[in-house]
């Protein structure tokens, strides 16, 4: 993955870890899809956006506003993306179940067929919405190209 030896996540921390962990696997995910390798693209920024939402709920400062129900498997990134949505953070927009499809075709189908453009506006808007986007790519880790 994208962060292999470019950060230990655990010495960051739950707040710091994920955050950089979803914007190298941003960047990591843009180049593989600008290479062809749309699987590999596309499975890279589905870790993205689940570091992502790890990170939005890590704080519990960012956690009080969220409209979350008892019952809510607070692990689970189905569950995170959902109560973000209803809690009015993301708009709503980028269709998770249908991404979730996405990475389990691609995942066992190295050829499988997708819109990759789209797939990646939407992720996009969704990093932007969390504050995770913009960032300066000049401010992380250089890129390992071993590393796919």
């Amino acid at each position: 993955m994208p962060h292999a030896g470019l950060m230990d996540e655990k010495a960051l921390g739950p707040d710091e870890g994920p955050l950089l962990r979803a914007k190298l696997h941003i960047r990591g995910g843009r180049r593989r899809l600008r290479q062809g390798k749309i699987s590999a693209g596309i499975v890279t920024l589905y870790d993205a956006v689940c570091a992502a939402l790890e990170w939005y709920f890590a704080p519990a400062g960012r956690r009080s506003g969220l409209i979350i129900k008892e019952d809510d498997n607070l692990k689970d990134d189905k569950t995170l993306y959902g109560i973000l949505t209803r809690s009015g953070v993301l708009d709503g927009s980028f269709d998770y179940t249908a991404f979730n499809e996405l990475v389990e075709r691609v995942l066992y189908n190295d050829r499988a067929v997708c819109d990759h453009e789209a797939v990646l506006k939407g992720i996009e808007s969704v990093m932007t919405q969390l504050g995770v986007m913009p960032f300066d790519e000049e401010e992380l880790p250089p890129e390992d190209p071993s590393t796919f």
